[in-house]
């Protein structure tokens, strides 16, 4: 038998995953909850923090690498390289998370000043990529949840049509972030 045979044959940690998906849940609530705030309330700290926006694109572009490295990996059936790739997408995603939560919630917005086509073309990006991120972080987290309690087929099936949003999340961030540049 395979290393990869062996490794989908480990038993299922119910118990794990329980407690996993109610971490996942109050998680994303409080990141829901604080992205809402920092829309309201702006935090005077006294450091300039507008260096960040080229940092988020940075990160969010090499969320999008690992996410398809990963892919690619598993599909190789190398579940250690799969392994390796979605936790580089998880600390960049999470890097990224306390920069856009640190700028957003201390510095003002920076409003796109675009017109016409472009202008549209901006916001259905925008809309778009805020939403998916919304919905989209509760089930990474889920996901990534179903994978290390060894839940595979359960992994498998929620990661179809997860991987394609997160995938999305992580494309558009940087196309809005560099169609937004010329504003900062």
């Amino acid at each position: 038998m395979s290393d990869y045979q062996c490794y989908l044959q480990r038993e299922p940690d119910v118990a794990k995953l329980r407690l996993l998906k109610r971490i996942s849940w109050a998680l994303s609530a409080v990141v829901l909850t604080l992205v809402v705030l920092m829309g309201r309330y702006k935090l005077d700290i006294g450091i300039d923090l507008s260096f960040l926006p080229p940092v988020h694109a940075v990160l969010n572009s090499l969320v999008t690498i690992f996410l398809i490295l990963a892919v690619l990996a598993v599909k190789n059936k190398n579940i250690v390289r799969h392994k390796q790739m979605i936790s580089g997408a998880v600390i960049c995603s999470v890097i990224f998370l306390l920069c856009y939560v640190s700028y957003h919630g201390t510095q003002e917005e920076v409003r796109y000043s675009g017109e016409g086509i472009a202008r549209t073309v901006y916001l259905i990006l925008l809309f778009s990529h805020i939403i998916c991120a919304a919905i989209s972080l509760p089930f990474i987290l889920m996901t990534l949840s179903l994978g290390y309690t060894n839940h595979f087929a359960a992994h498998r099936k929620m990661s179809r049509w997860v991987f394609p949003l997160w995938l999305y999340v992580s494309v558009t961030g940087p196309i809005c972030y560099l169609m937004l540049r010329p504003y900062y």
